[in-house]
């Protein structure tokens, strides 16, 4: 570590209860009360210089949250796709690319002197996770600042959803740098695709505070956070969805 903030830092996140203080901020993100979302989202654009002018929402005081804040929608122009082939991928979301590479032997680089296990990110199936073996991987990081909604990189039909319970660790890269198994100890949900470039997953992984996961099909997924659980789509349950459009 760089210095003893980041140690610090990295420290209390082992001690704190990660889901109770989860939870106790979820439940402010939530409220109506016009003082507490009000001043939430007075704070957050303050600390991290939000600008709402892409936003269908310019105004904060409209946000009927601060949950609908942080999730706010961006106006229909506001990422247009560039015509090009059907193969090219789309970036799925406002952030960082931390992270791109190669898969190699059932292992995903996290960061420097660090990686995790492909098969345990998407639930511990070793069957889900052997048609991406030899794949490749990128990872997004999106800051508090970021838009905060997913977009499907590539046209594809829903296969299977995994929700699998974990901790909730910051996933900034200080954490990423000291953490081992940070992106698949954290609680996340997997969404596995077929498109025709060949299956496709889409991991959406919670982190401090932030460990609610919404998606356009299912709403929020909230099972039980002891165990793996899964959905398959087939036959009329199957969803499609086209480049570009969201999907969590």
């Amino acid at each position: 570590m760089n210095n003893w903030r980041d140690k610090l830092f990295v420290t209390l996140q082992y001690l704190i209860p990660q889901h109770g203080l989860s939870r106790l901020v979820g439940m402010l993100a939530r409220s109506e009360v016009p003082w507490i979302k009000t001043t939430f989202i007075s704070l957050f654009m303050k600390r991290f210089g939000i600008d709402l002018s892409e936003a269908q929402i310019e105004d904060p005081d409209r946000f009927e949250t601060f949950n609908a804040f942080f999730t706010r929608a961006l106006k229909p122009d506001a990422r247009p796709l560039e015509a090009s082939d059907a193969a090219d991928i789309a970036c799925p979301a406002d952030g960082a690319v931390s992270q791109l590479g190669a898969i190699r032997a059932n292992q995903v680089f996290q960061a420097k002197g660090q990686s995790f296990s492909l098969t345990e990110l998407l639930g511990g199936d070793e069957e889900r996770a052997k048609p991406f073996a030899e794949g490749e991987f990128s990872t997004i990081y999106l800051s508090p600042k970021d838009y905060h909604r997913v977009h499907m990189p590539l046209a594809g039909t829903l296969r299977e959803m995994v929700y699998v319970p974990g901790k909730l660790f910051s996933v900034n890269p200080v954490t990423a740098e000291n953490v081992p198994n940070l992106f698949a100890r954290n609680e996340r949900v997997a969404c596995i695709f077929d498109t025709e470039a060949g299956p496709m997953a889409l991991v959406l992984v919670g982190a401090m505070i932030v460990g609610s996961v919404e998606t356009t099909w299912g709403g929020v997924i909230a099972p039980n956070l002891h165990k793996v659980s899964r959905w398959q789509y087939q036959g009329d349950d199957a969803v499609s969805f086209e480049k570009g459009e969201e999907m969590g």
